[in-house]
Order: structure tokens, then sequence, then C-alpha cells
């Protein structure tokens, strides 16, 4: 068959073009790996007789110095698949993870695969973090150090298979089957829960359900200005057995300058006989909170002010009491 002078040059553009389309699919299917975490420590002191009181959230509740978590995530994907494997040793980790119960030192946060099954939808299975509140587990992310009684007592992390769905630019959608809360490495109980988020432009209407349980969640904020935001948290829980607990918090935050930031949390929590060891105890928690970065170290100083209408801040040495101020300063390193 002969050649003609059209086909030569076709031919000779496809061979020209070559190494670039290998380069193209190369870089399609490329994968990548990726190592990131954080450690922190902090300080911790009273302003009353008793040190060892302490507001019954989660983490940093120890006196003088005391150390948080190593932090330890490593990712590996490509366009199409991959994973997330999240690691947490010490104080703050054992805490993060108190569901786990194999072994004698727990240090899995997270664990799960994930399938982009097209641009709209991923497929995630696996152990990972909560999608309600406004307050995560590795303190690199929170403004504040201290963490909300709404965070303390929500669910950390769930195990199950979720679909995340880009309904459009706007709007989200998430569903879950989940194993109960906090049961993260395996379902003991054969029954199950259901999660659900609704997304629009960076608001989450959150819903959790189960085994009798409810917990509706509102988790936003907005850009008053390019150097003030507001955030928002409100939450609600019945565990089904006329006991509960209800809440909303505000996060005001303003930075400064590129290196300092100062926020405030303002959270007022009613708890129904589930949290606290007085029943129908409501408490007002104040958080002022300083972020100082430089490079990859965030300095948090913090004053932190409670006051409950029963005397829940209990400790070794005195009786308990219905107020508590206590002052932080926590050092965050991030890689």
């Amino acid at each position: 068959m002969k050649i003609t002078t059209f086909y030569k040059i076709l031919i000779l553009c496809f061979l020209v073009n070559l190494p670039k389309i290998a380069v193209a699919q190369e870089e399609e299917n490329e994968k990548t790996f990726d190592l990131s975490g954080s450690i922190d420590t902090y300080f911790r002191y009273n302003f009353s007789e008793n040190q060892s009181q302490a507001p019954s959230t989660s983490f940093a509740n120890q006196a003088g110095f005391a150390i948080g978590m190593a932090n330890l995530i490593a990712s590996y994907g490509g366009e199409k698949s991959g994973f997330v494997a999240d690691l947490v040793f010490g104080p703050r980790g054992n805490d993060a993870v108190f569901g786990s119960t194999v072994g004698s030192s727990p240090i899995v946060n997270q664990l799960y695969a994930y399938l982009n099954v097209s641009d709209k939808l991923t497929l995630t299975m696996g152990n990972f973090n909560t999608f309600l509140g406004y307050e995560v587990i590795a303190p690199a992310a929170n403004f504040n150090y201290s963490t909300s009684y709404m965070f303390s007592y929500g669910p950390f992390s769930h195990t199950g298979i979720k679909a995340d769905i880009a309904i459009n630019q706007d709007w989200s959608l998430m569903l879950g089957l989940l194993n109960p809360t906090d049961m993260t490495e395996f379902n003991a109980v054969d029954q199950y829960m259901f999660g659900a988020q609704l997304g629009f432009k960076g608001q989450f209407l959150n819903f959790l359900a189960g085994m009798g349980q409810t917990q509706i969640d509102y988790t936003g904020g907005f850009d008053l200005s390019e150097n003030f935001f507001l955030g928002i948290n409100a939450t609600s829980y019945d565990s089904g057995e006329d006991t509960g607990f209800a809440g909303v918090a505000l996060y005001p935050q303003l930075s400064v300058n590129e290196g300092f930031a100062i926020g405030l949390r303002f959270e007022a929590f009613s708890d129904d006989d589930f949290v606290f060891s007085q029943p129908d105890t409501d408490n007002t928690s104040i958080t002022l909170t300083g972020n100082f970065t430089s490079g990859n170290m965030i300095i948090k100083p913090e004053l932190r002010l409670d006051s409950a209408s029963e005397s829940i801040f209990t400790g070794t040495d005195l009786d308990p009491s219905d107020n508590l101020a206590s002052f932080i300063i926590a050092a965050i390193y991030s890689f």
C-alpha cells in the first residue's frame, strides 16, 4: 500500500508527540506519598489552690508541664484511589482513641482507603474522624488549644463506609453507614448508625442516628472581613434514655498580622444528666487564645474561664467548685 505525503506527515506528527503523550499518561497515573504530622506540649496553671481541678473536657487537663501527642499521618494515592494511615502517640492520642481495645496502647486514629468513582463521587471505607463539630483531634488544626464540651462529648471517630457527593459547586452531600460511635476497630453489637452531612458554601448540617440515639449538629462560619472570621457550632444530642446535652459556641478570630492572630471561644453548654456528675447542669466557658506563628511552630497562650450552675470541678485536695480559671501555654510543631 502506497503511503501518501499526507499520511507521512500524520505519522511524523504522531511520533514527535508520542513522548508528550507518554509523559501526560504518567502524570495522570502518578501516585504520591506524603508524610506529615505534629507534636504538642503545654504548661497548665489554675488560678486557685487546687491544681488538680480541670474542665471536664478532653485534652489539656494535666497540671504543670505536660505533653499532648505525637501525630504521624502517612497518605498514598493517585487519581482514582489511595489510603490514609493516621497514628497518635501520647496522652492526647490515648484519649482520642479510647474506643479502641486491641493492645495495651492503641495508636490508630484514622485508617481508611478511598476510591474516586468519578469527579463527583468518592467512596471511603475504614476508620475516619467524625464529620460533626467545629473542632478536631489534631491540635494544629484548632484555633484554641483546650477543647469545647460539645467536641469532647460528641463522637471522635467512626468506622464504616461513606459516600461524599459533590452535587455542584455550592452543594455537597455525605451519606454513611457506621459502627456505633467510637467503636473503631470492629462491631461487637451487630448494630449500625446512619450519618449524613449536607453542605452549602462552607455551612454544614450534620446528622447521626442509630441505636436509639440522635445528634443534630450545625458547623460553619463567615468571613466578616479580610482579617475577621466568625465560626459557629451548635449541637443537640439525645441518648434515647431521657439524657443528653445541647450547646452553642461562637469562635470570633482576628488575624492581626502574618505571625499573630487572636480568637475567642464562647460556649454555652447544657447537660441533661449525661456529662456532669450533677444532673441538669449548665456551664458557660470563655476561652481567649493567641496564636503566634513562626515557620512550622505555633505558640498558643490561652486563658480559660468556666462557670457552672453546680459544683462540677473536682480535685484531689479541696471541695468541688462551680467555677474555674486556668492558664495554658502550648507549643505545637507541624511538618
